[in-house]
């Protein structure tokens, strides 16, 4: 988390070593907060080439809109700039956190995985629909506890990750779509939709009202819908009130509301049912 917000936040000037130096002079109140930063400063003095490779995949994808900007220009935006972060390195482009490692986005993966199934969202007969998929990783992850799972992404880069990696998985469907709405499904066609760092996006381009109401129209009854992480705003208050508002103009009930129930991913977790 630290050294994410650092390579995204801090001018290009300021290198990995001499920003070693810095977080090693900061003196924090918290003793664990102090063995974080050294953690910290180990990994820019030991992996410098990590620090370059966030600095590069953050920086493809601008989280603000142009004033001027309409709903489906900033999703046309966001579909190339998810492409250009794909090419740097697909698992730092799905989550920063991972710093580019693909045992650690693994491990968080599984860690959402073993989530997912523990509140029974999974099953051998359901349908599952992946907004945002990425990189494909739930598609592989959760292959053995699904019956179809068709994964959506803006990005065709991403996709073609997911393809060359979920080619031997024969209950699995990717495709490209447009992110304005769901309209390649059929009303109730799914029983569950999983959507991992995907509603920021849709949050930033005035289209997350729309997905509740697309989300709704795909799900069966009962149907669930599995949100982590809403938006990236900074106030678990407001996702809450919006996912509340929203749930209740679209027939979805809220069972998990915000909890963080991660370890190693600062996500929040909602699960809403139809």
């Amino acid at each position: 988390g630290v050294l994410v917000r650092l390579a995204l936040h801090l001018p290009p000037t300021i290198g990995a070593a001499e920003l070693a130096e810095v977080v090693l002079k900061v003196r924090p109140a918290d003793t664990g907060d102090a063995a974080r930063l050294r953690k910290v400063a180990g990994l820019l003095r030991c992996k410098p080439d990590v620090f370059a490779i966030l600095r590069a995949t953050g920086g493809a994808v601008r989280h603000e809109r142009n004033e001027d900007e309409t709903n489906a220009a900033v999703v046309m935006r966001l579909a190339s700039s998810f492409d250009a972060a794909a090419a740097i390195s697909g698992a730092a482009s799905v989550q920063l956190a991972s710093l580019g490692d693909v045992e650690r986005l693994t491990a968080t993966t599984n860690e959402i995985v073993a989530w997912l199934e523990a509140r029974e969202f999974t099953g051998r007969e359901r349908s599952i629909l992946d907004i945002g998929c990425g990189i494909g990783r739930f598609e592989r992850a959760l292959c053995r506890s699904f019956k179809r799972m068709v994964g959506i992404d803006i990005s065709s880069r991403m996709i073609s990750i997911a393809s060359e990696q979920c080619a031997a998985l024969g209950n699995v469907e990717l495709r490209q779509t447009s992110g304005l709405d769901l309209a390649d499904f059929d009303d109730a066609s799914f029983d569950c939709v999983l959507a991992v760092d995907s509603f920021p996006y849709l949050v930033l381009a005035g289209m997350a009202e729309r997905h509740f109401e697309e989300i709704a129209r795909v799900l069966k009854r009962p149907g669930w819908l599995a949100l982590l992480n809403y938006s990236y705003r900074g106030s678990l208050f407001s996702d809450r009130d919006d996912i509340g508002r929203l749930a209740q103009a679209h027939q979805l009930r809220v069972l998990i509301d915000g909890e963080k129930p991660f370890r190693s991913w600062d996500g929040n977790a909602f699960l809403l049912a139809r």
